[in-house]
């Protein structure tokens, strides 16, 4: 899922995370690989969100869901695996307020 520059603020604030510019030369290395999606970094890897419903008050919410891992302790390379969803959850802001 692409995430307005509101929502990559929203999700960052909730987590450890970086978002990946849009004009980074990896995203055009990762389209092809899982889609066309904001793509976050963190200690442990790479990262998107997937909307998973909405709250009780309708604001979306989504899923965290790992790509990648870090291969080396330095996290200079990623090793691609099947996606993981985590546990961890994001409530996400309406693109516009």
């Amino acid at each position: 899922m692409k995430l307005s520059a509101r929502q990559i603020e929203h999700t960052t604030d909730q987590i450890s995370a970086q978002a990946v510019p849009e004009d980074h030369p990896m995203v055009a290395q990762l389209i092809p690989l899982f889609g066309d999606h904001t793509y976050f970094l963190d200690k442990e890897g790479l990262e998107i969100v997937e909307k998973t419903g909405e709250t009780a008050e309708g604001r979306p919410t989504a899923l965290v869901i790992k790509l990648a891992s870090w291969a080396d302790m330095n996290r200079t390379t990623l090793a691609p695996h099947d996606p993981e969803p985590t546990d961890i959850k994001i409530r996400l802001e309406p693109e516009s307020a």
